[in-house]
């Protein structure tokens, strides 16, 4: 079981994932040593991982290839799968389809 630490109050040398993103680092495949909450009124606590600072590695970087497939499934993501058009932004999950094709059937009724 890890141990587990209140908001504010994780010791020195952990730090959560976005915090190590924030120092170009990443967790590099380490295990999670502790966890954070942070209380909230009227739901669960936000639970946050802490890994070790001293055993993270540099991100790594962007090569051409990476950015390449990086634009590709960006731009799959803008193509609307009922109607095929490209809609110009990205295509929110929650609908599944461009705005368009969502409201059509409410427009018709």
């Amino acid at each position: 079981m890890i141990p587990v630490y209140r908001w504010r109050l994780a010791p020195e040398g952990l730090a959560t994932f976005r915090q190590l993103r924030a120092m170009g680092l990443r967790p590099a495949g380490q295990p999670v040593v502790a966890q954070l909450e942070r209380p909230r009124r009227r739901r669960g606590p936000l639970v946050a991982f802490l890994y070790r600072i001293d055993l993270a590695r540099p991100v790594r970087p962007m090569t051409p290839a990476r950015w390449a497939a990086l634009a590709k499934a960006n731009a799959a993501r803008q193509v609307c799968p009922h109607c095929g058009r490209d809609a110009g932004y990205r295509i929110p999950s929650s609908l599944g389809m461009c705005v368009p094709c969502a409201d059509a059937p409410r427009i018709a009724a």
